[in-house]
């Protein structure tokens, strides 16, 4: 009998010793994470005490280097960052919770861009159930996304709020897709390569619990056959996604050719387990008030977003969203913009 293996034999080994590491890793960062806290916390009080002034962190600072040689990261500047973090979540509850399951330098990026304490709480949270990057989660302040989410819900028909309670926080009304270079005037053949060709800065885009089944996916109805623009699954969900792309404005006919691919879906593809499909028209553009109407009778679940080829003017959303909290919560008139 022979003892030579392959190295699949060996597979679940190498696959414990990666969950070890992983695990390493998370159990420094949760400590790093609650050291600064700790430290902001002590900074943050001292200095309201009284006690002491800006020049003594910087003495701290000198203090620490000399007596920790080989420390990094404890200059005054990031002392001060410290405390910033005690201050924008002073309850340790939400440190052990939360805040520990992403590093040091997506903390500063969110403290340092965020203008609300719920913006602040928006990007954590998304941060840690999408498990961006540091590049990812920077690109997504780019995009103004707490901005658009606010003012601009997604737009869906009845089924799908009855059905799927949590899919406002699963669709968006916008989707971009910038990181294409679309030139002006193109076609709905360039826009479906694109997608292709950038599947993983889509499906980032799109949300982590999205899986991609096909593209021109194929259905076959009375002998027909048709194709399915693009064919996703969404795990939290348990349904199917069909994007049928548009390149012009959203008009109410489209919803006819989506219901009848969902219908398609749910007869002949959709697994007993498995929840009714979902349809988006990912348009260029669209009235809101024409896609208010054209879903408010819908019987499918389907919703209307639109794609962007470029970044928005995040300037231009956050005087719109000051001004929507202004509108819809007076008594936060001394909020910062």
């Amino acid at each position: 009998m022979s003892n030579v293996l392959q190295p699949a034999d060996f597979a679940d080994i190498a696959r414990l010793i990666a969950e070890a590491k992983q695990r390493a890793v998370q159990a420094v960062n949760t400590t790093l994470i609650e050291l600064y806290w700790q430290i902001g916390e002590h900074v943050s009080r001292k200095i309201a005490a009284s006690e002491w002034g800006d020049g003594v962190v910087e003495q701290l600072a000198r203090y620490l280097a000399q007596t920790q040689p080989g420390l990094r990261g404890f200059t005054r500047r990031n002392l001060f960052r410290m405390k910033q973090f005690y201050e924008a979540y002073p309850s340790e509850a939400i440190v052990s919770a939360l805040l520990t399951q992403l590093p040091w330098t997506h903390h500063l990026i969110i403290l340092s861009q965020s203008k609300r304490p719920e913006e602040r709480e928006f990007y954590l949270r998304l941060a840690v159930q999408e498990k961006w990057s540091s590049r990812q989660l920077e690109r997504q302040f780019k995009a103004a996304l707490f901005e658009r989410t606010v003012l601009n819900p997604p737009k869906v028909s009845p089924p799908v709020r009855q059905t799927y309670p949590d899919a406002a926080s699963v669709f968006k009304d916008s989707y971009l897709v910038e990181f294409l270079d679309l030139p002006q005037g193109h076609a709905e053949a360039d826009l479906h390569r694109g997608l292709l060709a950038r599947l993983k800065d889509f499906l980032i885009e799109l949300g982590r619990d999205f899986c991609f089944v096909g593209s021109e996916y194929p259905v076959q109805v009375g002998g027909r056959d048709f194709a399915l623009d693009l064919l996703f699954f969404h795990r939290g969900l348990n349904s199917l996604v069909a994007i049928e792309l548009k390149v012009g404005r959203f008009e109410p006919e489209y919803l006819g050719k989506l219901n009848f691919y969902l219908e398609a879906l749910d007869r002949d593809v959709k697994k007993p387990h498995e929840n009714p499909a979902i349809g988006v028209l990912l348009c260029a553009s669209k009235d809101d008030e024409v896609v208010e109407y054209a879903l408010s009778r819908s019987t499918s679940p389907a919703l209307i977003a639109e794609y962007q080829t470029q970044l928005p003017d995040k300037a231009l959303l956050r005087a719109k969203l000051h001004e929507f909290y202004l509108q819809n919560t007076p008594t936060l008139t001394g909020d910062t913009d």
